[in-house]
């Protein structure tokens, strides 16, 4: 079937209602994900001082996020080991009247012989396979999206520790873990080839997390951000957390404020996920020829505001564990900041926030 998604139209494969056919895979559901790249990708080269040209689709499938970086002005090209997504992705450079290299080939080898400004790895599952590569292969930007939800935050234990080189936790905050375990896991990895990765744009979505890393060469640079990964122990009885940093966990083992057992995770990204200039930069270039534009906005306006703290907190949990009625989330954030703490919404979810309080201080400010 034939598809338009932001002014191209490319040939998928299968059904609508299924979004797959055969080996070559197409998801409908990510048409956000993909908007968003095009928006980052227009924000991303008005910022640069030096105008970036080359795109890579390392994982292309139909070749559509190929297809739309050539239609914003990219020099694209799209890389797949199966022949007959490389070829449905050449047909739709044509029928866009679009100049794209398409490349028939392990995504890896590729990457490791060629450099690009931006690279984008979407694959199916976990990016991890194709972290070493991608990060010698970028030279400005690093586009990374994780379907593997239930490894990342923590409910599948085993197969999070052993792809990801972290131990995570299964808590409320969950997609927020599973963000920032994948962080941890891509700066560490860049970090062995002396590549500074640094998240500027970050969301967890639906099934998915999605982060946008502007990359630095240098020792000196990587060695900086290692410094801003560590733990979070987290009390699975009354929700308290607290987070050090360091890649050695050195945890309490009790609850400083109930006493019960507290749970160790790390070692996490702790740093900032986003930055609140980029982000709005990005806002400002979806355009209505994006269907999710509404949906997008919304998105970039949350995240634009949410504090940097590493973990969020579920308003409707914590008014569970007081026995108490929720109010409102403007009314609950206002009180917050009248009581002096720091407080905003996060996009992890309509009653999920970040303070600078912890369950002490908002329980006393709130009840």
């Amino acid at each position: 079937m034939r598809i338009e998604e932001g002014n191209v139209e490319v040939a998928v494969p299968g059904e609508a209602t299924d979004g797959k056919e055969g080996e070559v895979f197409y998801n409908p559901e990510m048409e956000l994900n993909r908007d968003l790249t095009v928006a980052t990708l227009r924000a991303y080269r008005e910022r640069e001082d030096a105008e970036p040209t080359t795109y890579l689709d390392a994982t292309a499938a139909s070749g559509i996020r190929g297809v739309r970086a050539a239609a914003n002005g990219w020099t694209a090209t799209t890389c797949d080991v199966d022949p007959e997504a490389v070829d449905l992705a050449a047909e739709n450079f044509e029928r866009n009247g679009l100049d794209g290299e398409t490349v028939h080939e392990d995504a890896n080898v590729f990457m490791h012989q060629q450099r690009f400004d931006v690279v984008d790895v979407d694959p199916f599952g976990t990016p991890m396979p194709f972290a070493d590569a991608a990060a010698r292969s970028a030279q400005g930007l690093l586009c990374v999206t994780a379907t593997d939800t239930a490894p990342l935050c923590g409910a599948h234990f085993e197969s999070g520790v052993r792809k990801y080189g972290a131990v995570p936790r299964n808590t409320e905050y969950h997609a927020e873990m599973g963000l920032r375990v994948l962080l941890s896991a891509l700066v560490r990895t860049a970090a062995t080839f002396d590549v500074a990765a640094r998240p500027v744009f970050s969301h967890v979505t639906d099934h998915y997390a999605r982060t946008y890393l502007d990359v630095e060469q240098g020792a000196r640079a990587a060695n900086a951000l290692l410094e801003e990964l560590g733990h979070v122990d987290h009390c699975q009885h009354c929700l308290y957390r607290d987070h050090e940093h360091g890649l050695l966990a050195d945890p309490d083992e009790l609850c400083p404020h109930c006493g019960h057992h507290l749970q160790t995770a790390g070692p996490l990204w702790l740093g900032d996920a986003h930055d609140p200039a980029f982000v709005a930069a990005v806002r400002e270039q979806v355009t209505g020829e994006f269907e999710t534009a509404d949906r997008a906005q919304d998105l970039l306006s949350t995240v634009e505001g949410e504090l940097s703290t590493p973990t969020h907190y579920d308003q409707h949990r914590l008014y569970k564990r007081w026995s108490k009625s929720a109010v409102g989330m403007d009314q609950f954030l206002a009180t917050l900041r009248d009581a002096g703490h720091e407080a905003s919404r996060s996009h992890y979810g309509g009653t999920t926030f970040k303070t600078t309080a912890d369950v002490a201080d908002m329980e006393t400010a709130l009840n």
